[in-house]
């Protein structure tokens, strides 16, 4: 390719590196010739690997929360060698958009974020109340005004091969049917479902197909409340994998599922993009301001009058927007999703 070098710097989070993905769209399709490449964080990294526009996954060196000077000045001339005619920062933070203006890119895209005047040269600002993820991503591949429209949806592919190996590495069978679940979120507690009406849900689906596999996924932090479903329900069938599969296979396996039911977190995202049939679980954040975008899909909320109120734990101490939810709401969601018997 012989059109301009263009580097993204990625969002800290992994269902913000989705949401980001049809700014990428919107580049290539603005410079069909271009070179994308991603500088993001090791826990990132391996979302942007599965996106067809990026040419290369740089992964920052930076510990997370410092500034780092020095570090930051010494990479920005590593980038400075590569040639960048732009940079689209999408953090907010100054120290992002340090590195761009250290490496010299002489177009800087960002949102006015932590006094980054200078630093940033085409600045952009929200809206009030703030677009929802993906516009407000997109619309830094325009000039600034409006939230971007008639915006792609994120999109992301594995090879097929690669998930049937991380299946078979894990003993599950890729020609059966696989549901996965996604309890985590690292936001906080709010965010997620009870461990009883996961297990409740579980149920109900290996009442319907004794051959259902149900798989786990999350971090390490996600373990216990991935051991308290399993508990419940049996491990017949049951692949609990939290804090067992890196970022990258459990993107694979996602790939491999039937369909997918999770908290407002990344690896739904993950899921959205990855065109699967996907239950989204919403209780303390807005399924309006970042939805899945599946064929497939269905945002579940309660929008009860004390949400979204966005916390990490629940203000009230009752946390009754996922109290509530009961399996059953979500079970009449995901049934049509299974297909038939």
């Amino acid at each position: 390719m012989s059109g301009p070098r263009i580097l993204v710097i990625s969002p800290n989070w992994i269902g913000d590196a989705v949401m980001a993905q049809p700014l990428l769209q919107l580049l290539r399709r603005a410079h069909p010739e271009c070179v994308i490449d991603v500088l993001a964080p090791p826990s990132v990294a391996p979302v942007w690997r599965a996106m067809r526009e990026v040419a290369e996954v740089l992964e920052t060196p930076f510990r997370h929360g410092a500034l780092q000077l020095r570090e930051r000045w010494k990479y920005a001339q590593v980038l400075r060698a590569r040639g960048y005619a732009e940079a689209y920062v999408l953090p907010n933070t100054l120290k992002y958009a340090l590195i761009p203006w250290l490496a010299g890119i002489p177009k800087r895209v960002g949102y006015k974020g932590e006094m980054r005047h200078g630093l940033i040269n085409r600045m952009h600002h929200d809206d009030v109340p703030p677009r929802p993820m993906v516009p407000f991503y997109a619309s830094l591949a325009g000039a600034p005004g409006p939230a971007a429209r008639d915006v792609p949806r994120p999109v992301m592919q594995v090879d097929p091969a690669r998930s049937a190996a991380v299946c078979a590495q894990h003993g599950i069978d890729s020609t059966r049917s696989l549901v996965l679940f996604a309890p985590g979120a690292e936001f906080g507690a709010a965010k997620r479902w009870p461990a009883r009406h996961f297990a409740a849900l579980a149920q109900a689906i290996r009442a319907r197909d004794p051959n259902a596999q149900i798989g786990l996924l999350g971090s390490p932090k996600d373990k216990p409340a991935c051991d308290d479903i399993v508990a419940i329900t049996g491990a017949d069938g049951m692949f609990n994998l939290a804090g067992v599969t890196r970022l990258d296979e459990a993107v694979a396996l996602i790939a491999a599922a039937s369909s997918v039911v999770a908290n407002d977190s990344g690896l739904l995202h993950v899921a959205s993009a990855l065109n699967r049939p996907v239950v989204a679980l919403y209780g303390p954040t807005d399924p309006d301001h970042a939805p899945p975008f599946s064929d497939m899909a269905r945002a579940m909320s309660l929008r009860l009058a004390c949400s979204p109120c966005r916390q990490r734990e629940c203000p009230l101490g009752h946390h009754n927007c996922m109290e509530q939810m009961e399996a059953s709401m979500v079970w009449q969601a995901l049934r049509p999703m299974l297909g038939p018997q």
